[in-house]
C-alpha cells in the first residue's frame, strides 16, 4: 500500500450529470472514496482542476487572451478547491487548501514544507491554482506537486478505465493498454497527461496509474498496489 499519494481530479470529473458547474452529489461520493482512503493511513494530497468552469487556454471562441484566461482558469480550480474541502470536511477528514496564487482570505499560500507537515499530522492537502504559472496545465501542477512533496505514485482520475491506443468511446477496436513507458507515451502522444507533465514524471522516476473514477472502489484499489487501469513508468518489467 502506498504511503503518500497525489490525486489528479480533473474539473471535467466534477460534473457529473451537469454541463457546467459543480454536481454536488458527484463531488459528495468523490469525497467519501477520499474518506475511505485516507481511514486506511495514507496521506493523500489533491490537485483539481477548473474544466467544469472555465478552461483557459481551451476557451479559443472567446476573445480573452491566452494568459488572462490561463489566470481565470487556475481561479476556477480554487473554487473547486473549497467546495472538495467542504465536502472532505463534511466526511470528517481534516482538508488544508493552498493556493498557488495568493488569495490569503479563502487559502492558504503554496508552501511545501507547511504542506509535507500538514499530510503528516493526517490532513488531506488540496492544491489549487495550478503552478501559479500561465501556459501550465494542471495536469503538469499535479506532476510537480507530486515530486515536491515525494509522493510515491501520481494518480490520474480519468472517465475511462486506463490508456488506449484511441478515444474509447469514440473507436471500440481501441486497444487498452495495462503498462506504459513514458516514452512510449510520448512518442505515441497518448492522451495521458500533457507531454510536460510526462516529460516531468519521466525524469523523476514519477510512476503514474490512470484510471476509471466512475467505478467505485477503484480508488482505494489503486492505493493498495492492485493492478487497476494503466500504469505508466520507466522500463517495462522483464
Amino acid at each position: 500500500m502506498y504511503k503518500r499519494v497525489l490525486l489528479k481530479i480533473s474539473g471535467e470529473a466534477l460534473l457529473g450529470s451537469e454541463s457546467f458547474g459543480l454536481d454536488l452529489g458527484e463531488l459528495k461520493t468523490i469525497a467519501e472514496e477520499v474518506a475511505q482512503v485516507h481511514e486506511l493511513g495514507t496521506q493523500i494530497a489533491v490537485v483539481v482542476g477548473g474544466g467544469n468552469i472555465f478552461r483557459g487556454a481551451g476557451e479559443k471562441q472567446t476573445k480573452i487572451e491566452r494568459t488572462t484566461g490561463d489566470y481565470m482558469g487556475m481561479i476556477a480550480t480554487v473554487i473547486n478547491a473549497l467546495a472538495f474541502q467542504n465536502m472532505l470536511e463534511g466526511a470528517g477528514v481534516p482538508t488544508r487548501v493552498q493556493s498557488a496564487i495568493e488569495m490569503s482570505q479563502v487559502a492558504e499560500p503554496y508552501i511545501r514544507r507547511r504542506a509535507i507537515r500538514h499530510l503528516e499530522k493526517g490532513r488531506v492537502v488540496v492544491f489549487s491554482a495550478g503552478t501559479g504559472n500561465p501556459f501550465f496545465t494542471t495536469d503538469t501542477a499535479a506532476a510537480l506537486r507530486a515530486m515536491e512533496i515525494s509522493a510515491e505514485i501520481l494518480m490520474k482520475a480519468t472517465k475511462v478505465d486506463g490508456v488506449y491506443s484511441d478515444d474509447p468511446l469514440v473507436n471500440p477496436e481501441a486497444e487498452k493498454f495495462n503498462t506504459l513507458t513514458y516514452e512510449y507515451v510520448l512518442e505515441k502522444r497518448l492522451k495521458v497527461m500533457d507531454s510536460t507533465a510526462i516529460a516531468l514524471c519521466m525524469d523523476n522516476n514519477m510512476p503514474i496509474v490512470v484510471f476509471n473514477l466512475k467505478k467505485r472502489g477503484n480508488m482505494i484499489r489503486a492505493v493498495k498496489g492492485e493492478a487497476v487501469g494503466t500504469l505508466v513508468k520507466g522500463e517495462m518489467d522483464r
